[in-house]
């Protein structure tokens, strides 16, 4: 972050809340003109910092309101079994967000089925289906109480 001044911040800032602003409308909130605006936000991209623009779908419309928190521990822990379950799990589209942990479990998911049926099936049919996974642990989430992309900057 040492190559980043305020303006560039509070670019990034705006363009977490919402990134379908365009540089003339972060200019005028800035109280600068389009063109400068314009060439940090394609510096930013360049540099990294800006990975890519996304659509936050909501789950309830597009029918996959049940998250499940799913822990998984694996049986053997030696690098190739590691890299064949990310793999795998790269290709399960129910899957939203997969983390190598450490600590009790090896991997936590986060999926977004239709309903507990679709969940059920999502479990039975592809994720056991993956060697070497030794125990499952599944929590759903009742209520979304925070839910942001948007990092503290």
């Amino acid at each position: 972050m040492e190559n980043l001044d305020d303006t560039d911040i509070t670019i990034l800032r705006i363009l977490q809340n919402d990134s379908k602003k365009t540089a003339k409308e972060i200019a005028h909130s800035l109280n600068l003109t389009p063109s400068p605006v314009y060439e940090r936000i394609r510096r930013l991209e360049k540099q990294g910092f800006i990975k890519k623009y996304v659509a936050i779908l909501d789950k309830k419309l597009i029918d996959r309101s049940v998250t499940t928190i799913c822990q998984v521990s694996m049986r053997y822990h030696n690098e190739a079994f590691i890299e064949k379950f990310e793999e795998q799990i790269q290709n399960l589209k129910e899957v939203q967000e997969c983390y190598h942990m450490a600590g009790q479990v090896d991997f936590i998911l986060k999926i977004n089925t239709k309903d507990l049926e679709s969940y059920h099936n999502f479990i039975k049919y592809k994720l056991s289906k993956i060697e070497n996974i030794g125990v499952l642990n599944s929590t759903f989430v009742l209520k979304d109480i925070k839910q942001t992309s948007a990092f503290y900057i």
